[in-house]
């Protein structure tokens, strides 16, 4: 097995609610696809949350990147997000900016200084994720599956270690769906380590990974030949 991404033991996680996360123990390596399933309400958004330092870490060895994340600083959290690619399910794009100058807004923002090499990054990462063409198009002219192409194109700008993805076929068409799928196992395929939270579940029969399933609050490992609706909605 690869190097270690995300190692979690013994984690409890702080939320603002009565409902608790304790005793999270998970690991992903290098290269892995892995989904991260459960219904509703049952902490896969507040898992993902706590390894980009949304959600705090109460107690427990939390590691994402080589950063201890029980322990981590405020002023560290940027170091943090920058090794992570993180893709939402409302895409989050700046709605008054082309997808090229969302994407160059990152780079500058993450201390990107050079013009040429800001150019060449955002136009590697466009043709990654087949949208080349769409780069002086602003969010309103773009269709959902197209946007979360360009969040993708946004996650994969600083070579992340991992990219988090959070529900990201949520919003779309299940045509859109596809297509956000095989580009993402596309992106895997080239080494990229992926772990995604979802719960299409004709999307996990389809597009084959690791399955952790999050159930109160805790997490355990489904095989794929026991991939069914019950086990994966207990």
């Amino acid at each position: 097995m690869g190097k270690t991404v995300v190692e979690y033991s013994n984690v409890e996680i702080g939320l603002n609610s009565d409902f608790k996360i304790r005793e999270l123990s998970l690991t992903v390596n290098k290269g892995e696809f892995v989904y991260l399933i459960g219904k509703t309400g049952s902490g896969k958004s507040s898992i993902l949350k706590s390894m980009y330092a949304e959600k705090k870490i109460i107690t427990g060895k939390a590691y994402i990147s080589k950063t201890n994340l029980a322990t981590i600083k405020d002023r560290e959290i940027p170091l943090l997000r920058r090794k992570i690619g993180i893709i939402f399910q409302d895409f989050q794009l700046l709605k008054d900016r082309t997808v090229y100058k969302n994407l160059e807004f990152v780079l500058k923002a993450t201390g990107w200084t050079n013009s040429m090499s800001i150019n060449e990054q955002i136009k590697s990462c466009l043709d990654k994720v087949h949208i080349s063409e769409l780069s002086e198009k602003y969010p309103s002219q773009l269709s959902g599956g197209q946007k979360q192409k360009a969040a993708i194109a946004r996650a994969l700008l600083n070579n992340p270690e991992i990219i988090i993805a959070d529900e990201p076929t949520g919003n779309l068409d299940p045509k859109s769906s596809v297509e956000i799928m095989n580009v993402l196992t596309e992106i895997n395929q080239n080494g990229n380590t992926i772990l995604m939270a979802t719960h299409d579940f004709l999307l996990l029969k389809q597009y084959r990974g690791r399955i952790l399933r999050c159930n109160e609050g805790m997490i355990d490992e489904i095989e794929s030949k026991d991939l069914n609706i019950e086990t994966v909605y207990v």
